[in-house]
């Protein structure tokens, strides 16, 4: 039964090879009789050959529906390596939206052995823009040797911004803050991070903070220190790597999505974009046993968001989902890369039994908690 509230729109980016078979699988989740909520999809197709036909205005347009739906739910998609080709339609689109932070969260799978005994959730609370990326580059020949120069930027409101969402991250998972920048070496650059991850200490002080430079944190990442949930605040550069290492921590990357967020100056969310944080795998094309969990998990981070914005009910359809994935993974319903002999289709019906089974008993109980 669709509940009786207003649809909830979300821009579909459409991708290739694999990207686009797991998009339709996390549509199929996203459907009105699976989840009681009236969605309504507007698509763009952002395979490569509709980016170089259109010269990238398709990404553009896309972001132009991100920014007014507030949600997208993204395929992963094809960068061509060409200096004169279509380039990468993330950047595109993580500019155009106005893009602050990406939100990488690792967990572990029911099912698969975590490296390290890592148990508790990871979040990389990243900069979305600036830092190394876009930075200023040229080389001069002096004295018969050769110099490179890279002139980086970075803004407080971005810093603020990462800062501040690490803390509501740690406070809604339960966790905390933990890890930073090089603050000791770049004390002007890098401790100005630090600087904003204090003041959202001081703003959150019920958040256990535990600020520790970033050579420290790789350390304390695979030695022990994720006895409980934590969120891991940095810069852009430095929030590439962890995320390399973070979610394949947990065995396999299947059970992480990626989230970048748009905010206004009050930091409050204007455009979520959810993805998995995996590419294309065309080696996987057409034959149904790709992993469908990166972006059935992306689909439910995208309703937590609908909710925030007024969706109410999209946060208990957003629980079901996250709970059936990780159930159906206990239950030994697992593709091959996770040692299993389930197909894409099969898991993604699991999923949806399991989905469809909660929701009707909250329903009969009047409450989802």
């Amino acid at each position: 039964m669709v509940l009786s509230m207003a649809p909830i729109r979300i821009v579909a980016l459409e991708g290739d090879q694999t990207g686009q078979e797991l998009l339709e699988q996390a549509l199929r989740v996203l459907d009105a009789r699976v989840l009681g909520l009236e969605i309504e999809l507007v698509r763009f197709d952002l395979s490569l050959e509709s980016r170089r036909k259109t010269q990238n205005g398709v990404c553009l347009q896309a972001a132009q529906a991100m920014r007014q739906t507030g949600l997208g739910l993204k395929a992963a998609t094809i960068t061509p390596e060409g200096a004169g080709d279509v380039g990468s339609p993330n950047r595109i689109l993580r500019e155009a939206v106005d893009g602050k932070v990406i939100l990488r969260t690792g967990r572990r799978i029911p099912g698969v052995t975590p490296v390290g005994g890592v148990h508790h959730p990871i979040a990389v609370c990243r900069m979305a823009i600036g830092d190394a990326y876009g930075a200023e580059q040229w080389r001069e020949a002096t004295d018969g040797d050769e110099l490179a120069h890279r002139t980086e930027t970075i803004r407080r409101s971005d810093c603020r911004a990462v800062a501040e969402y690490a803390f509501r991250t740690a406070k809604r998972i339960g966790g905390r803050v933990y890890g930073g920048p090089k603050w000791t070496v770049s004390p002007i650059y890098e401790g100005m991070l630090k600087e904003e991850m204090d003041a959202a200490a001081e703003r959150h002080r019920e958040v256990a903070y535990e600020p520790v430079l970033i050579d420290a944190t790789l350390a304390g990442l695979v030695s022990g220190a994720a006895t409980e949930p934590l969120v891991v605040p940095c810069l852009n550069r430095d929030g590439d790597l962890l995320s390399d290492l973070v979610l394949p921590l947990f065995g396999s990357i299947a059970g992480a999505e990626s989230i970048l967020l748009a905010l206004d100056h009050q930091l409050r969310t204007t455009v979520a974009m959810a993805e998995a944080p995996h590419g294309t795998a065309p080696a996987l094309e057409g034959k149904d046993i790709a992993n469908p969990m990166g972006m059935i998990l992306a689909a439910a981070a995208l309703l937590h968001y609908a909710a925030e914005a007024g969706a109410e009910p999209a946060e208990d359809a957003s629980r079901a989902v996250y709970e059936s994935v990780f159930e159906a993974t206990a239950a030994g319903i697992r593709t091959p890369d996770l040692g299993g002999h389930a197909g894409t289709t099969e898991f993604t019906d699991e999923a949806i039994s399991r989905v469809r089974a909660k929701l009707e008993a909250w329903s009969s109980l009047g409450a989802a908690s």
